[in-house]
């Protein structure tokens, strides 16, 4: 049995988009492929069984038989980590991980996915770099666009995972600009050769794999929709705070943007929905823009910047506190066909679920799915990475 051990150099860097891809590049190629999560921190229950959420996602993806104690033998809930420090859990972790990860042997080709960069895990004696070597699993290390922070935290997690013994079987750089940068691969490749490290390959940017569409959003922050908006499988493109007075707001929010603004904060609320009613006066009947007009002049207040130059600023709003607008400000929302969603916590809450939203990647998002296994296709040698995988383990 061939196994690799996908670890990264920190949060988000596209661990699970890497793993999607190389799971499809393994079954595409006819092998018998499994996906083991042993130590998961993102919980969530499925068929009555705790799993991590990749785990589940995968699972999903290429209906994987194995059960999810198999897949995911270890779980990390809140406050497991004061209790293991105080010697309150007794239980052999390491053993469970072990035997789930005995269940696989009779495969071809496994990929162990860890959790975050090199040392996460330590706090209970799990950490990325030990259960790699507990496995005997060489290790492919992710990292993130840029030249030198890559390659600096390349080489820092390959340091821990070398101490444990852990053969590093090579690197890939995720989020990078090729159009801006086409020869940046090269770049990266040259900087990562003194250490021994082959780079594997590079995924370029898209945005779309790191932003949630609005219905996720609207799933996520367990809102009350105010307004649907058009299209709930549009994807934003970024974030904004409406914490500042409407024109500066507006000078930092494009046609994708989703904002964040307490419900209380009509100003900004007018503002943004303006910019959305503006291009409808012009295109509607005498009629309908007197309508649209006397809409937006009950919902109106003297604060309310000019949107010149700004039509169409932002693509939805999320509004916090549980403060509710008025109703004339409703329904200006309304008539603004603007995604709109309310919820009880603060502004500060939310933007950290949001933030959380922004990296997933959820067994429902099918056309994020197909893009990533492409991606992963096109831009990263499979085989290299199956030899590799072979190569470091008979070094080891």
């Amino acid at each position: 049995m061939r196994h690799l051990y996908l670890a990264a150099t920190g949060q988000n860097r596209g661990k699970t988009t890497a793993a999607l891809g190389l799971l499809d590049g393994f079954v595409r190629r006819g092998l018998r492929t499994g996906f083991i999560k042993p130590v998961g921190q993102r919980t969530v229950i499925e068929d009555g069984e705790p799993a991590d959420e990749d785990a589940v996602l995968m699972k999903s993806v290429f209906a994987l038989p194995e059960s999810y104690p198999a897949m995911s033998p270890v779980h990390i809930p809140r406050g497991f980590t004061k209790s293991y420090i105080a010697g309150q859990v007794v239980e052999d972790l390491g053993g469970r991980i072990r035997d789930a990860h005995g269940t696989f042997a009779d495969h071809d080709i496994v990929l162990i996915e860890g959790t975050g960069h090199a040392g996460v895990g330590a706090v209970i004696g799990l950490s990325n770099a030990t259960v790699a070597a507990m496995l005997g699993a060489p290790a492919i290390i992710i990292s993130e666009g840029g030249v030198g922070r890559p390659i600096d935290e390349i080489v820092l997690n390959a340091a821990l995972f070398e101490r444990h013994g852990v053969a590093v079987a090579g690197a890939i750089v995720n989020k990078v600009d090729l159009v801006a940068q086409p020869g940046l691969g090269s770049v990266l490749a040259r900087g990562l050769e003194p250490y021994g490290i082959p780079l594997l390959g590079v995924l370029p940017v898209k945005p779309i794999l790191s932003n949630p569409t609005l219905g996720m959003i609207l799933e996520g922050v367990h809102g009350e929709t105010i307004h649907s908006g058009p299209d709930l499988d549009r994807v934003i493109d970024g974030v904004a705070i409406g914490a500042m007075e409407p024109g500066h707001m507006l000078e930092r929010v494009g046609p994708g943007t989703l904002v964040i603004v307490p419900g209380d904060r009509e100003d900004v609320i007018l503002t943004i929905t303006t910019a959305h009613l503006a291009p409808r006066v012009r295109m509607a009947g005498a009629a309908e823009a007197a309508r649209i007009a006397a809409i937006a002049a009950e919902a109106s207040n003297e604060r309310t910047a000019s949107v010149t130059g700004h039509e169409g600023a932002a693509v939805g709003l999320v509004l916090t506190g549980g403060y509710r607008p008025r109703d004339a400000v409703l329904a200006a929302i309304r008539q603004a066909d603007l995604f709109t969603t309310l919820v009880a916590e603060d502004t500060y809450h939310v933007a950290s679920e949001i933030h959380d939203l922004l990296v997933k990647t959820h067994p429902a998002d099918r056309d994020k799915i197909a893009l990533i296994k492409t991606l992963v296709a096109e831009n990263l040698d499979v085989e290299r990475v199956l030899r590799a995988a072979s190569t470091a383990a008979t070094a080891r």
